[in-house]
């Protein structure tokens, strides 16, 4: 017999917690089942709630169990579609879509993505923005101690809310990485994230800078807009690209995984359009060589949805995980009551229906939205550069 549930409500919640906004959205069923997902735009999550009532307009009494269907309707019936705004919207939908329906057969999200592959997550771990030169490298050293084998640094500046001057940057970078695997020694798997920052020069100079085999994946060192500039930036160096967080379909990732332009893609299960997406992007790169390594710097909705993607596909390498970081130091157990929570350097893979994530509903409405931006950096001219 055919299960169905009738779709009776969908609600976003953009609201501060911790340190942060984040964009959840509940769905609601006439079983009395519901579901919670995230959307990935940070810093545009008024955008995205419009978008998500938008979209309730229409799927108010569709069938929730139908999830592939949905995610089609939601992005090809409209003439504009796609988009990181719409995007991001879908996204959250379709992550409370399969936390809905793996409560209501009574099975976790990753049997419905294939069943498991893995117990445990793996994942990496960041110095910290606002670490630079001994400091970060003193912090590896802790993460090392506490298990860590992938570490992630960011770059000299890159803590600025003001003013980033590309070239003051990576020489002073380029001699903190040289020096941290002298430090950390050959085990350690170091990258860096550029946060797209510098130019195709700019970053083939960083890189000329490097020792030999003290990098293993250099993030986002330029924009991702123009394949073409990546092709010319690949042919100057062999150091592995991790690129994709931004990137809100597959069709964005095609250019990347049919040319063999990167080594790890950055897939944002909350920016590319949820589950149903993100397993599509994953065969394609599993064709390809391409291991994921997701960027997950949001909410527990989140990181429970990608280890569930995680668990589910055999291309996987980490997951990001902003617990180590010293700033973070707060505890969202009142908002989110059950949720993943690392063992050592791994994420457990939840057994419980769904996602496996509880959310204090009451405690989420009674926040607010804080408005926040990002620095609006400049380069000593006085231009505008990239944050």
């Amino acid at each position: 017999m055919t299960m169905k549930l009738k779709i009776t409500a969908i609600k976003p919640y953009p609201v501060w917690v911790g340190i942060r906004n984040q964009m959840l959205v509940k769905v609601e069923t006439d079983s009395g089942i519901f579901g919670w997902g995230e959307s990935g735009l940070s810093g545009r999550e008024k955008a995205v709630a419009a978008v998500v009532e938008h979209y309730r307009e229409f799927l108010i009494g569709r069938d929730a169990m139908q999830i592939g269907r949905i995610w089609q309707e939601l992005y090809r019936s409209q003439y504009f579609e796609g988009g990181r705004v719409l995007q991001a919207a879908i996204s959250a939908i379709d992550i409370a879509l399969h936390d809905i329906k793996g409560k209501a057969l009574e099975v976790p999200a990753y049997e419905l993505l294939g069943g498991k592959q893995r117990e445990r997550v793996p994942t990496f771990a960041s110095t910290g923005d606002e670490a630079e030169g001994d400091k970060a490298i003193e912090r590896a050293i802790e993460l090392r101690a506490q298990g860590w084998q992938a570490i992630r640094f960011f770059p000299a500046g890159q803590s600025s809310r003001d003013i980033f001057e590309p070239r003051e940057s990576i020489g002073a970078t380029a001699a903190m990485l040289n020096k941290a695997r002298e430090a950390l020694g050959s085990e350690v798997v170091l990258g860096i994230d550029y946060h797209h920052r510098l130019s195709v020069a700019e970053a083939a100079s960083f890189c000329s800078k490097l020792d030999r085999g003290v990098l293993d994946f250099l993030e986002e060192p330029i924009r991702d807009e123009t394949p073409g500039a990546y092709a010319a930036l690949r042919k100057m160096t062999d150091i592995p690209f991790a690129i994709g967080e931004e990137f809100a379909s597959k069709w964005q990732f095609i250019p990347y995984i049919e040319q063999d332009l990167h080594q790890f893609n950055r897939i944002d299960v909350c920016n590319v359009g949820g589950l149903t997406e993100a397993m599509k992007v994953a065969g394609w790169s599993e064709a390809h060589y391409v291991d994921l390594m997701p960027h997950n710097p949001l909410g527990p909705v989140c990181t429970a949805a990608t280890i569930h993607l995680g668990a589910a596909v055999a291309n996987f390498a980490w997951l990001e995980t902003r617990a180590p970081e010293t700033k973070l130091g707060f505890d969202n157990s009142e908002f989110f009551p059950v949720q993943p929570r690392l063992d050592g350097t791994e994420y457990p893979v939840s057994d419980l229906p769904g996602l496996g994530v509880e959310v204090n509903e009451d405690a989420i409405a009674a926040q607010s939205f804080r408005f926040w931006e990002a620095p609006h950096l400049t380069r000593r001219d006085g231009s505008v550069t990239n944050w």
